[in-house]
């Protein structure tokens, strides 16, 4: 038997003690998140992508009453950066859950971080994740691997 550790590094912390750019980041992630179609969980959050020429890009949730038909504020962002800005990085991205109030932090789902993972094999670079309530608490991890250490990418189809 081979036993393995893994060690996650973040850093906690509140808005006001974030850098310029990171608060910037976090308030469009908030902004976006006022923008969410969410009429049947009301659970409203919004993503901000800070690329590599420093271009911002959001997104909010966007429900549908056919459950499956809604998709994630992460995805949404994501997904304008893969058809709008082809060839840019992704550099930081914050999420934020505005009506969560406390300490408590809210991740993306799996299917996000599964996204996140494929964008940041393919840009081979870290995407820094900060996540944000309406507290103002801030969790900061280096890259988005903290959150899928095990992600599944496309080095995973190779038959070599």
């Amino acid at each position: 038997m081979n036993k393995k550790e893994i060690h996650l590094h973040y850093t906690t912390l509140h808005l006001t003690e974030a850098d310029r750019e990171t608060q910037d980041l976090v308030q469009e992630a908030q902004r976006a998140a006022s923008r969410a179609h969410a009429p049947y969980s009301k659970f409203k959050v919004g993503a901000a992508l800070l690329l590599s020429d420093g271009t911002i890009i959001t997104g909010s949730n966007q429900e549908n009453a056919a459950y499956p038909s809604g998709l994630c504020a992460e995805r949404v962002a994501l997904f304008q950066v893969g058809h709008l800005c082809n060839g840019q990085s992704i550099r930081k991205a914050a999420i934020a859950v505005p009506h969560v109030m406390g300490e408590q932090i809210i991740p993306p789902c799996g299917a996000c971080l599964q996204v996140f993972a494929e964008y940041r094999n393919a840009q081979d670079s870290e995407i820094q994740v900060i996540l944000a309530n309406g507290s103002g608490h801030l969790l900061v991890a280096p890259d988005i691997s903290t959150f899928l250490p095990f992600s599944f990418t496309n080095k995973h189809l190779s038959s070599d």
